[in-house]
């Protein structure tokens, strides 16, 4: 069975720096596209990045663009959030996700799998 375990959230002071990890098990993800999406308290789940496991055609939203960097280690079956010049607006819960084939996928519902979230906190 699918796992996706993120870690690596918390409290920064705007400015700040976290690298969000998200490990994933249960399978072969090889023909997967990885995503991060966040949800801020009263408002939808929304799109971060997105990454191949294979390739490297990457998407990042316009708002965190130049800020974070989206990557992976195949070998440890990881992705990474590298969040920069973090802002208050930042605060959220930030989940990863995983799709089975396409690319480039922004939509939450267009996702297979999910992990449990990490609280990031950006205080002003």
């Amino acid at each position: 069975q699918v796992q996706l375990v993120e870690s690596g959230g918390g409290l920064v002071q705007a400015g700040g720096s976290l690298r969000l990890s998200c490990t994933a098990s249960g399978r072969t993800f090889s023909n997967f596209v990885m995503g991060w999406f966040r949800q801020a308290p009263g408002k939808e789940r929304a799109f971060v990045a997105t990454i191949p496991w294979i390739g490297n055609l990457i998407y990042v939203e316009d708002s965190v663009k130049g800020r974070f960097t989206i990557s992976r280690d195949n070998a440890k079956n990881t992705v990474y959030l590298q969040m920069n010049s973090l802002k208050p607006e930042d605060t959220a819960v930030y989940y990863c996700a995983a799709k089975y084939g396409g690319i480039g996928n922004m939509r939450p519902s267009e996702y297979d799998y999910w992990g449990q979230g990490t609280l990031v906190t950006v205080s002003s």
